[in-house]
């Protein structure tokens, strides 16, 4: 256990660096205003999850490796990878209505959330 603690917290520290490299030339490119930054790491992150998943898929699970990279590098680069890859394990696995109740649940709740904190904030 004490093996995979340590592979995501360097996973993390990893992705993190990439998540602020990769807004660093994007916001540069689209601009600080812009959404898209964000969308397009989500977008980037998603895509490397569905690959590494994918590529998993039907193997042994290996915990090591899982733990590195989709819990450490893309959970540090976006969570929203973590997010989107298993309800795309869950829509393999034929549980569609799970997935999307996950998906309205999250969305509906980190949204009001995200404005409840904001809220207090003010």
């Amino acid at each position: 256990m004490l093996t995979n603690v340590f592979l995501v917290a360097l996973g993390g520290a990893t992705g993190s660096v990439l998540r602020y490299l990769a807004s660093l030339a994007l916001v540069r490119w689209m601009g600080a205003q812009s959404p898209w930054p964000t969308a397009a790491i989500n977008v980037l992150g998603c895509f490397v999850a569905g690959l590494v998943l994918g590529r998993l898929a039907g193997s042994p699970p290996d915990h090591a490796l899982r733990s590195l990279l989709i819990v450490g590098v893309l959970g540090g680069f976006t969570t929203f990878s973590a997010f989107a890859g298993e309800t795309v394990l869950l829509v393999q696995r034929g549980e569609v209505l799970g997935a999307m109740l996950g998906v309205g649940v999250s969305v509906v709740l980190c949204l009001g959330g995200a404005a409840a904190g904001h809220w207090l904030a003010a």
